[in-house]
């Protein structure tokens, strides 16, 4: 028998014999019974022996559907095939990362302690109270009622937690800190209710504490404070938790890495939930390194007690001594007032108590030691000194004569003795700090050719000056050397003879800090050696680590005899020249005295470098009293009872 259809335009009529043949419709006769016996509606019947299938269906419509139908299948083998086999590892390695925690266990912090084994910095227990923003429950009057009884617990305001929300709500960090230092009453009333308080909780902690009687250890020292957003991006692949304390300033920032140690980790296999079921693996974190630092604490709280009662007596509020082993490189004392209690920074300072510091005009939180940029004075001069002798540009009999200054054109420069100091040589000149000297053998005079401004920069670049010494402290100075195409650049002026007088004598553009005094006076006082001073002496118990800098660079570029003769010549300053009443100390001492002027009418910066014993140095000071006025009336005076205690207590 043949097959019968039919093709309509609404919709189509199989035959289908009891043996399964379909069939054609030829007639429509034919067709004609088979819709009176179906209708137009889908649906099955037995007619006469034979199987009829009705649909009512459009062809074309079923042939879309049928593409539809096979491409989500394709698409969904295609996903599948993605996900298995392609993607396979990575899906499944996030599969473990959920079924099993890693938390981190941060390191005891290092202690610190100065040379003698007195601590300075040192861990003591504490509370913090944390928040964990994605436990915490979406209702609105529940976290209110939740926000209310931890203000009331803790005295915190409402604006401290929607601050921290607004700050990691975004962040892939578990628990944050919402507040620090708690008293023991305080956490064990939270230790019991924080259960009842979905999204807090009280954890354990460690807070810095500072050696308080000396406060110029603030900077150098530092402190450290809780990670903030900047933090915790710059420290992203370092295992920093919102919860933990950074370094912030001083040498708790430069020795972060050493400090903090290493951090442990505990592997524990959780549930959907989280709730931990067991611990896979534990790794103990490694304790920070104590630290030994070069600092003498009672030699610096000696200088900090004296250099106080010095501007006091002077009516002034800004100074810095700088006190470091010419030997070794090792900084014994290194003070800057006026300072602040870095105890504050540690337990959470007040917003009130640190605007307070950052109005301070005297600005207590500066470093001006390591940081801070002054005109030399005559301090300068036995550099100076050193480039015309070594240059040969005079010897140590060159002798010219002093009547009280020099005139060029209409210009004159003066000298500070009034009718001049006669006959001066190398010696005198650097002992009566004598300007007419200086100018000439810097800019020259009549058939003298003087070093000119770049041999004088090139030769103070030797000693350290207009460059950073590498001490182990953030945000050091690097001083300037001023140059004709600087002026040029920047002030639109032509070099002039005179501004190379004013160089000459550590006056003019001409800036240090007293840090790069003390070791640029080292070279001197060790016979030409240069070095990078430290701070840290010891590493648990060890100097030898790459963050110690005790190498010293021999005597390569610096003539020995201009040398000896700049080292004699400061000796001269002592026993015949401005700085005389050193004279009186039990051990012989070298050095140079310096008034620096100032912007303006206010009186002139104090200035005093020199080291002793002269014959075998262990200690270089640099005294500055920032407009303390005439060196023997502020900085000379501290220096001989600074230089009384180290002769009597340093060794």
């Amino acid at each position: 028998m043949k097959d019968f259809f039919r093709r309509k335009k609404r919709s189509q009529v199989f035959i289908v014999q009891d043996d399964g043949y379909l069939g054609r419709l030829h007639s429509e006769k034919k067709i004609n019974a088979l819709e009176e016996a179906f209708g137009n509606y889908s649906r099955d019947k037995t007619v006469h022996g034979r199987h009829f299938l009705g649909s009512t269906v459009p062809q074309k419509r079923l042939y879309v559907g049928l593409f539809i139908f096979s491409a989500m299948c394709l698409a969904f083998v295609g996903r599948s095939a993605q996900l298995q086999i392609v993607r396979g590892e990575h899906y499944s390695a996030l599969a473990e990362e959920n079924r099993y925690h890693t938390e981190f266990i941060i390191s005891p912090r290092g202690m610190i302690s100065d040379r003698t084994g007195k601590m300075l910095a040192h861990n003591i227990p504490s509370f913090l109270l944390a928040m964990n923003v994605s436990e915490i429950p979406d209702n609105e009057n529940k976290r209110n009622e939740i926000f209310e009884k931890i203000v009331e617990l803790t005295g915190l305001q409402r604006t401290d937690i929607d601050l921290a929300i607004t700050q990691y709500s975004k962040t892939p960090y578990s628990y944050v800190p919402i507040t620090k230092d708690l008293s023991y009453d305080v956490a064990m009333r939270l230790a019991v209710e924080t259960a009842a308080l979905p999204g807090f909780e009280l954890q354990s902690s460690a807070q810095r504490e500072y050696e308080s009687s000396s406060r110029s250890l603030s900077h150098v020292l530092g402190y450290t404070g809780k990670m903030n957003a900047q933090d915790l991006e710059e420290h992203k692949d370092e295992y920093y938790r919102p919860v933990d304390e950074i370094g912030k300033s001083g040498l708790e920032y430069s020795a972060e890495k050493l400090l903090r140690g290493q951090p442990g980790r505990l592997v524990a296999e959780v549930n959907a939930k989280g709730k931990r079921l067991s611990v896979v693996e534990k790794v103990d974190p490694i304790p920070g390194a104590h630290l030994t630092l070069s600092i003498d604490l009672s030699f610096q709280k000696f200088i900090e007690t004296r250099l106080a009662k010095m501007l006091k007596m002077r009516g002034v509020s800004r100074g810095s001594v700088v006190a470091i082993d010419p030997q070794t490189g090792g900084v014994r004392a290194l003070v800057s007032l006026p300072a602040y209690d870095n105890n504050d920074f540690a337990k959470g300072i007040d917003s009130e108590t640190y605007q307070k510091l950052l109005d301070n005009e005297n600005k207590p939180l500066f470093s001006r030691a390591v940081s801070g940029e002054f005109p030399s004075g005559s301090t300068f001069k036995p550099f100076v000194a050193y480039a015309a002798l070594a240059e040969g540009i005079v010897n140590e009999n060159t002798s010219f004569l002093s009547t009280g200054g020099l005139r060029i054109n209409q210009w004159y420069f003066p000298d500070w003795k009034a009718g001049g100091h006669g006959i001066t040589n190398v010696r005198k000149a650097i002992s009566e700090s004598v300007n007419t000297y200086f100018y000439i053998i810097s800019g020259g005079f009549d058939n003298i050719t003087g070093l000119g401004v770049d041999r004088i920069t090139e030769y103070a670049s030797r000693f350290g000056f207009g460059q950073p010494t590498g001490i182990s402290l953030p945000s050091e100075a690097d001083g300037f050397l001023p140059s004709k195409e600087w002026k040029q650049e920047v002030k639109s002026e032509q070099w002039y003879v005179g501004d190379t007088y004013h160089l000459g004598i550590g006056q003019g553009d001409f800036l240090t800090s007293p840090l790069q005094m003390a070791v640029a006076t080292s070279i001197i006082a060790n016979g030409g050696k240069t070095f990078v001073p430290h701070i840290i002496e010891g590493v648990d118990g060890t100097t030898q680590t790459e963050e110690i800098q005790t190498d010293f660079t021999p005597m390569n570029q610096l003539d020995e005899r201009s040398l000896n003769i700049v080292r004699q010549a400061m000796r001269a300053t002592v026993t015949e020249g401005s700085a005389r009443s050193l004279s009186l100390l039990p051990y012989a001492v070298a050095g140079k005295t310096g008034t620096a002027q100032t912007p303006g009418n206010r009186p002139y910066h104090s200035w005093f470098t020199g080291f002793g014993p002269y014959n075998n140095p262990d200690i270089t000071l640099v005294v500055l009293i920032e407009e303390g006025g005439e060196s023997n009336d502020a900085a000379v005076p501290l220096a001989r009872e600074i230089f009384s205690w180290w002769f009597l207590y340093g060794n």
